[in-house]
């Protein structure tokens, strides 16, 4: 039976499924007023620090919903994860403390947990999927996130036999590596959005933790430190993801990448498996080549995030989870000069911006990822602008729990 046709029996045998959401920013508000008209699902808790955020997402919901709920409003996400009537949690905060507490706090409750935070799951990722999956319980990113739509690309792919060379994304914004709140504050109002997320999308980080994501979830690699980041439309994308040999940019096949030019979309470049599917794919795609784009032009985020939800709770499945031992790492990098005893703030903030690199190449530098640039952080001496933090920089703020639980990843996973 399709999705759909499984919510629609949830509906009529009013065994809906009932979703717990943490943080009610732009992406958590809008999967909440989503779910008020899918069939099958309710919304019974939201928590956001800011209680009027949650109070204005439950409103929201309730004028759309045919059945009116009586939605469990909260600052402490605790109260929602331990609700009685929750049995699915969805993180929507993009805070990499705060998506950590989340996540072991579902696991302690026993509820399955779906993720719009890539900044989390990137750090700790691996270890949080082996422990809910230990417990029988769904760890899972989300669909319409760009990782998981490309890994659907992907797998479309590989279930067709063919081989895949690149998977991707466009990316949305122009790369501004040294933007912070205050440069990008005017765009963000406009915008409606959060200057540290903005920033965050603008100096590249969000970029390299979806596609590290990604990474983790297929085994390619990031063919260079920080990526390509080639500017081309999609033929142009075809024409210059090739090897150096061929022409193109890559030292490798087995890579993620992103494309300055086509976004929102995401991609996957494909060769067939022999001269027989070659010759369909350019008779179908009306193009000659050896190698072939399969080009999504949108992702609809957080709209798309509820169909995860039912994933996990109908079929215990998922949208996109670590394969094991972390592929890449998104590793922290100053966007400015530091100075001695100065407090260095994370993601989306002032100090440090994220660039991926393979995790054999982060452990093996000693470089911190940006995840754990949480809570405490201060300077141990004078950093140079462009450098990539390691722990002779900087004092690590030990008391976080995901500081503890990435060092309890490494142990166990590598």
């Amino acid at each position: 039976m399709t999705l759909y046709g499984q919510l629609q029996e949830r509906e009529k045998s009013g065994q809906l499924i009932r979703v717990g959401v943490i943080g009610a920013g732009q992406m958590g508000a809008g999967m909440v007023a989503q779910i008020a008209t899918i069939p099958g699902m309710a919304v019974v808790g939201i928590s956001d620090l800011r209680k009027e955020n949650a109070r204005k997402a439950a409103d929201s919901y309730n004028e759309s919903a045919k059945v009116k709920e009586d939605i469990l409003i909260s600052d402490d996400f605790k109260e929602v994860i331990h609700s009685s009537e929750v049995e699915v949690i969805v993180d929507a905060t993009g805070s990499t403390e705060v998506g950590a507490k989340i996540a072991f706090e579902t696991l302690l409750a026993r509820k399955h947990l779906v993720l719009l935070n890539a900044e989390v799951d990137i750090t700790i990722g691996p270890l949080m999927h082996q422990l809910f999956t230990a417990t029988n319980l769904v760890y899972t990113g989300s669909d319409g996130d760009e990782p998981a739509a490309t890994t659907e690309l992907f797998e479309f792919a590989k279930s067709m036999g063919m081989e895949v060379l690149v998977a991707g994304k466009g990316k949305n914004n122009k790369l501004r590596p040294e933007a912070n709140p205050d440069t990008v504050g005017k765009e963000a109002e406009e915008r409606g959005m959060s200057a540290h997320m903005l920033a965050s999308f603008a100096d590249g980080t969000k970029t390299m933790a979806e596609m590290n994501l990604l990474s983790n979830a297929i085994g390619f690699l990031p063919d260079t430190v920080g990526m390509h980041g080639i500017s081309a439309d999609l033929e142009g994308t075809v024409k210059n993801l090739r090897t150096k040999e061929e022409g193109g940019v890559l030292d490798n096949y087995g890579v993620v990448e992103y494309v300055d030019g086509i976004a929102p979309g995401v991609f996957v470049i494909v060769k067939a498996q022999n001269e027989d599917v070659r010759v369909e794919l350019d008779y179908m795609m009306k193009k000659v080549d050896d190698h072939h784009i399969l080009y999504r032009p949108y992702h609809l985020a957080s709209l798309e995030t509820p169909l995860t939800v039912a994933k996990a709770v109908l079929n215990k499945d998922h949208a996109i989870v670590p394969l094991g031992t972390p592929v890449a790492d998104t590793a922290a990098v100053t966007k400015k000069d530091i100075k001695a005893g100065e407090k260095i703030d994370g993601i989306g903030g002032y100090c440090v911006r994220g660039v991926i690199e393979k995790h054999e190449d982060l452990k093996a530098n000693g470089h911190i990822p940006i995840g754990l640039i949480a809570g405490n952080v201060t300077a141990k001496r004078d950093i140079p602008k462009g450098t990539f933090l390691t722990e002779d920089d900087v004092e690590l703020d030990t008391s976080t729990t995901v500081w503890k639980l990435r060092q309890l990843q490494d142990q166990m996973i590598g």
